[in-house]
């Protein structure tokens, strides 16, 4: 999927080599964020194994994995997933993404958030999407914004971050097919 500044797509086992580099170049500033990572984390045979994960994933219909590439240079700038994909009744799934750190503040997420949604909405037919931020983030909450997701309140100590449990504001967008 092709927006002005990036595009969007499933990684493959040839991308592990550019994960692994972007995973190693934003470590602190990811980690900031994210759940704890172990030392074989930033490994080459974990990136690929990792990836062929989320093309089992998909297949399963369980998560939607995708790398951000800039369109400029075709680079792997980003990851943004789409996991724990509910069926039945919720049609529902939670969002993630990260950029690095150079790229941001260029509307690189916002659009890859975008080209998301419409994925996720089109494609899988789902009725909402949600995505936690820890407070203090105003530059993910405002991607999300700018991408039409709504402030729904604050979960309180609902993801372990560096080993503390950290709240989040829960933000959710709703597919416009089903308002």
């Amino acid at each position: 999927m092709k927006g002005e500044k990036v595009n969007i797509r499933f990684l493959h086992t040839g991308d592990a080599v550019g994960k692994l580099q972007l995973e190693v170049d934003n470590l602190e500033f990811f980690e900031a964020y994210a759940m704890t990572r172990y030392p074989d984390f930033y490994t080459l045979p974990l990136q690929k194994e990792l990836i062929e994960i989320y093309a089992e994933q998909k297949e399963n219909d369980q998560a939607y994995s995708f790398g951000i590439f800039e369109n400029r240079t075709g680079l792997l700038i980003g990851t943004i997933s789409l996991v724990q994909v509910m069926r039945g009744p919720l049609q529902s799934a939670v969002l993630g993404y990260a950029l690095d750190k150079k790229h941001n503040n260029k509307g690189y997420t916002t659009e890859a958030v975008k080209l998301v949604v419409a994925y996720a909405f089109r494609k899988l037919a789902l009725h909402r999407i949600e995505a936690g931020v820890m407070p203090g983030n105003d530059a993910s909450i405002r991607v999300l914004e700018k991408a039409g997701f709504h402030k729904e309140g604050i979960a309180v100590q609902n993801v372990q971050i560096n080993g503390k449990w950290r709240d989040h504001q829960v933000l959710a967008i709703i597919n416009p097919r089903d308002l």
